[in-house]
């Protein structure tokens, strides 16, 4: 029987709620995936760094699968010209990476902030808290102000992708990236990507692309990974095996109209990691997370992860964002209750297409 390579993020001691042995004790869990979450984007990682948290991981009976993620610096984005310096500090982790024998990182390309949520704690029916997004307050709310009210939601704790030491400087961000557009951000993209492929040829090291989430633009500001269009084209600036995708189903799932098993399909053999959850649409922008189970969502799981497992996809997966369930105080997202349950559905479900496959054969 083949079984996934079921995964769980990991923020690091101190920085989660969750243990390493708790995690050990989530069943088919095999590792997680990690960062060094103090860092900051433009530094080169150093070695003992990573040395020591692979080693703190691996004493806990897990395998560090990845990384999520080495953040790109504003510079590579934006295309200025000190962009050539972060990017050697860019090469410089992934040589460190590789010679300790880590060979995925996720990473993603959006400009300012990173995934964006109107409300972190939204209560369900159910009685649970969820991530939530709705275009109309969105629309009716000045960024910084968006900032403070996710900062007074995250329990005290540091959200990802919005780090308090770059996102203070909002308003000189805004002005950096006016006369960016889309076009401008793939060329940037195709730029970096260029760059660090050699070092991920010696190293065999999989770049994992992570969507724009939500899939559209927000604040004025360009999305580019959106879709089966955007994704194609990122492809397409350097066609290495290498240059990949993290199938975000979350990410993708925003747009009702993104077909995620087409998705899959056809980025056969150029997916490297996948997230995979459940959220429910209530209307046009407007949705709300859910339990990873199809019928709690709007998304079907069963068809999601038969794609995956049909076109070959045996790289590390993980349950992306829980509810808040059963009292649990933790980072918003990320706590351990849901996502346990996640990943034994996500378990379920893939031992269910690999049996019917073996009933058909």
């Amino acid at each position: 029987m083949s079984n996934p390579y079921m995964t769980l993020r990991w923020f690091g001691a101190g920085y989660d709620s969750v243990s390493l042995a708790q995690i050990r004790q989530i069943p088919g869990v095999k590792g997680v995936i990690s960062t060094l979450y103090g860092t900051q984007p433009g530094e080169a990682w150093e070695k003992d760094a990573i040395l020591s948290l692979k080693t703190e991981v691996e004493a806990a009976g897990l395998k560090l699968a990845g990384i999520e993620s080495v953040n790109i610096h504003d510079a590579i984005k934006i295309g200025s010209a000190d962009r050539d310096t972060y990017i050697d500090h860019y090469i410089t982790t992934l040589q460190r990476l590789g010679e300790a024998d880590i060979h995925l990182v996720c990473y993603n390309f959006m400009v300012i902030f990173d995934w964006t949520r109107s409300d972190l704690a939204k209560i369900r029916s159910d009685g649970s808290a969820v991530l939530s997004y709705d275009q109309s307050i969105i629309d009716r709310i000045d960024p910084a102000a968006m900032l403070d009210a996710l900062n007074t939601q995250s329990g005290g704790f540091t959200l990802p992708g919005w780090e308090p030491e770059r996102l203070g400087r909002l308003r000189e961000l805004f002005a950096q990236y006016r006369g960016i557009d889309g076009e401008t951000l793939f060329a940037n993209l195709g730029y970096f990507l260029e760059r660090i492929m050699p070092v991920c040829d010696r190293y065999d090291i999989n770049m994992a692309i992570h969507p724009d989430d939500p899939a559209w633009p927000i604040f004025g500001l360009p999305r580019i990974i959106t879709g089966k269009a955007g994704l194609l084209r990122l492809l397409g600036l350097v066609d290495n095996p290498h240059n990949g995708v993290t199938l975000c189903t979350g990410s993708l799932g925003t747009n009702p109209e993104n077909d995620i098993p087409d998705i899959i399909r056809t980025l056969r053999g150029r997916i490297h990691f996948a997230h995979v959850r459940n959220l429910r649409h209530y209307g046009n922008r407007v949705f709300e997370e859910a339990a990873h189970l199809s019928s709690d969502g709007s998304m079907d799981m069963f068809a999601i992860i038969k794609a995956l497992y049909d076109t070959g996809f045996r790289g590390p997966i993980r349950p992306d964002h829980g509810r808040m369930i059963w009292g649990e105080k933790a980072m918003p997202g990320y706590g351990l209750y849901d996502r346990a349950l996640g990943a034994a559905y996500l378990n379920g479900l893939w031992e269910a297409v690999d049996k019917m496959r073996e009933l058909t054969s």
